[in-house]
């Protein structure tokens, strides 16, 4: 099933995607997707730095944003709209538990969806994510629990870039980001951006045609 929370605080889409995960390793649900967009908020994986948070703390709390510990990989990201977020909730046991093959899929998946805007995305080197001409334009941070996968990717399509200026993006201060709106030097629509990924994601995990609920509500 693919699951579309709409634009949904983090921290919701956070107990979504355990309850999912729980329901997942008792084989109460199949393989899921949580498809979001996020309000503005910093996020730290497990081996993060406060140290990359270029702002004060006074600062971040006068614009009225969050910066959370999370368990994923990975170290410091910023979510916001424009932003889209995948969150599969998938049983890897099912695909031969192999975490890195996983992380490989996942770029796979974002290098087709950018294929459908002529844009091209390309792996780095000992690095995760997407980039576009040495631009990171997509990121990775995953965590697995029974090797039933949560937290995901994020694609930047149409966020406001100037946030990742306030910290050193995935822990890199040379990391300069980019997105499909600034590529393209347009806005892109995010529904049209969400079908060419699902197809990508459909076809990469060769999951099967369920459909779309859309909902901001819990899982059901």
């Amino acid at each position: 099933m693919i699951i579309d929370l709409g634009l949904i605080d983090y921290e919701e889409a956070y107990k979504i995607q355990r309850e999912s995960v729980g329901r997942r390793i008792l084989g109460e649900i199949d393989d899921s997707v949580l498809l979001a967009e996020h309000y503005p908020v910093f996020t730290i994986g497990r081996t993060g730095r406060m140290e990359n948070m270029l702002v004060s703390e006074k600062a971040l709390s006068g614009k009225g944003l969050k910066v959370l510990r999370v368990d994923r990989g990975g170290d410091i990201t910023f979510h916001g709209p424009g932003q889209l977020v995948a969150y599969p909730v998938l049983d890897l046991k099912n695909r031969g538990a192999d975490l890195h093959r996983y992380l490989r899929c996942l770029e796979e998946v974002l290098i087709g969806t950018l294929k459908n805007y002529s844009i091209r995305g390309q792996r780095l080197e000992g690095k995760t994510g997407v980039w576009v001409n040495g631009e990171k334009i997509a990121s990775l941070g995953v965590a697995v629990k029974g090797w039933v996968t949560y937290h995901g990717l994020s694609l930047n399509v149409n966020v406001d870039l100037g946030f990742f200026s306030m910290i050193n993006p995935c822990g890199m201060s040379e990391i300069k980001m980019t997105s499909v709106a600034g590529i393209l030097g347009r806005t892109v629509g995010m529904d049209i951006v969400k079908e060419g990924f699902i197809v990508n994601l459909r076809k990469v995990f060769n999951l099967k045609e369920y459909g779309i609920a859309r909902t901001h509500s819990r899982v059901a």
